[in-house]
């Protein structure tokens, strides 16, 4: 994923509503794929 991509998946994430730690989580999540990362439901 290059960095434009990137800034769009954290903006969409934002517009959605999602908090700065679910955006990190979940960003570390895709990198590792380490399940304490794993994003659950939002709500």
């Amino acid at each position: 994923m290059n960095d434009q991509e990137v800034s769009r998946i954290i903006l969409g994430l934002r517009a959605a509503e999602w908090d700065e730690k679910s955006i990190n989580d979940f960003i570390l999540w895709v990198e590792t794929g380490e399940e304490k990362y794993k994003p659950g439901k939002i709500q």
